[in-house]
């Protein structure tokens, strides 16, 4: 049975997952806040193109896995709600995936930020 949504109700659905996700998940907002913080420091160091690119392709990877992450323990969380062995790797794999990609983008952060911030200064 295949069913056939809009554009409009498509963003409707994407949006209202971000919101929830927003709401319920901490760690989401600390990952928003410290994208808002480097794309404020990007504007005023005055980020090239291709740094601007990898900038955004950065803070975008941590913050799809972290949606990701969140759908999947919610759905480990439903198909099995007992605490169980592979319940657990699921969840603690997909955590790790997030955790990679958050240190990737401290990585890439000193190495896009440093180099201006000491012409600066």
């Amino acid at each position: 049975m295949s069913r056939e949504y809009s554009v409009t109700k498509s963003f409707k659905f994407a949006f209202e997952g971000i919101k929830a996700v927003f709401k319920e998940e901490p760690n989401l907002r600390i990952h928003f806040i410290f994208a808002i913080i480097a794309l404020i420091a990007a504007f005023l160091l005055g980020f090239s193109a291709i740094e601007w690119l990898i900038l955004a392709f950065t803070i975008s990877l941590v913050l799809i896995l972290e949606l990701l992450n969140t759908a999947l323990e919610a759905l480990v969380d439903l198909v099995s709600p007992e605490v169980r062995p592979e319940a657990k790797i699921a969840k603690d794999v997909s955590a790790a995936a997030v955790f990679l990609a958050a240190a990737l983008s401290v990585v890439v952060g000193i190495v896009l930020f440093l180099p201006k911030i000491f012409l600066v200064f």
